[in-house]
């Protein structure tokens, strides 16, 4: 039973890992614009379709395929927030909503069109299985585990501990405020976007070869990581990351021990009952 118990701590550090990182972007982008960016999980999907493309096509071994596609996300990214967000900026917020929805379909159409909408497999060179003390541990999900989390610490690290990490914190708490002071809002929003491209490719590249790569694959990870940052707090950092933590745990645990059939409401069930006793979520101080 222990043995079990553990098994299902490391697929919920697995789980938890991804949908932090996917929770990341979108709350960092949050910050900045106020606005949900619901064409953040079509960024996720895009991110999984170049590392397959640059692996199965170009044969590019897996770490550059993921920096390849990291690089062509933020870059998508930023010219979705010059080209959509940014002239939209004044707008009221169902018009940056219904751009992003616009984004999302347009993606999904585009990768329909390139991809095919078969379902594809990634390959991984990390294909051996760990036994660590009586718990099956395939390399990938340590890997996911080893590298979400140092993610993590990178992105608190250049939030907390650098000149352009301070203006995005800025920007999140006062935009009128960082701009009086010098701070170029353009180029904050830029690099917010570029990162949360980033977040979204390397998450989709780490879960694609245990999931499989599809258009319309971000559908539920994004869903969920909206669950996520209201459960953690609209904005909040910590809050994505104990957010993603809590909803990934939930999932293991419930498709063990109750049925896999309710794993994925299980999120939607958690929302609401936390959301009950605290209505502003996990977290309130946003991103500082």
């Amino acid at each position: 039973m222990m043995d079990m118990f553990l098994q299902q701590v490391l697929n919920g550090l697995t789980l938890g890992g991804i949908y932090s990182l996917v929770a990341l972007g979108l709350t960092l982008v949050y910050g900045i614009l106020h606005v949900p960016n619901f064409a953040h999980g079509a960024f996720y999907m895009v991110g999984a379709f170049m590392s397959f493309h640059l692996m199965s096509a170009w044969g590019w071994n897996y770490w550059l395929a993921m920096t390849g596609s990291a690089a062509t996300v933020a870059l998508l990214a930023v010219l979705a927030e010059r080209l959509v967000f940014h002239p939209l900026r004044h707008a009221s917020g169902l018009h940056p909503m219904i751009a992003a929805i616009g984004v999302l379909l347009f993606l999904e159409a585009a990768a329909q069109a390139i991809w095919g909408a078969d379902f594809q497999r990634m390959q991984t060179p990390y294909n051996s299985i760990i036994d660590l003390g009586g718990v099956t541990a395939p390399a990938q999900r340590l890997l996911i585990i080893g590298a979400a989390f140092t993610l993590m610490v990178v992105l608190h690290l250049f939030l907390k501990k650098t000149v352009m990490g301070s203006t995005i914190i800025a920007m999140a708490q006062n935009r009128d405020g960082a701009s009086l002071v010098g701070i170029d809002a353009n180029r904050v929003a830029m690099l917010t976007f570029a990162i949360s491209g980033v977040l979204a490719a390397v998450a989709a590249t780490l879960y694609a070869p245990i999931n499989l790569v599809y258009p319309a694959m971000g559908h539920l990870v994004i869903t969920k990581a909206f669950v996520i940052i209201i459960l953690g707090g609209m904005g909040s950092v910590p809050g994505a990351i104990v957010g993603g933590m809590i909803i990934g745990f939930a999932e293991s645990f419930g498709a063990y021990y109750i049925s896999t059939d309710y794993k994925d409401i299980i999120a939607f069930m958690l929302l609401v009952v936390i959301l009950s006793f605290r209505p502003q979520g996990l977290f309130t101080k946003g991103v500082r």
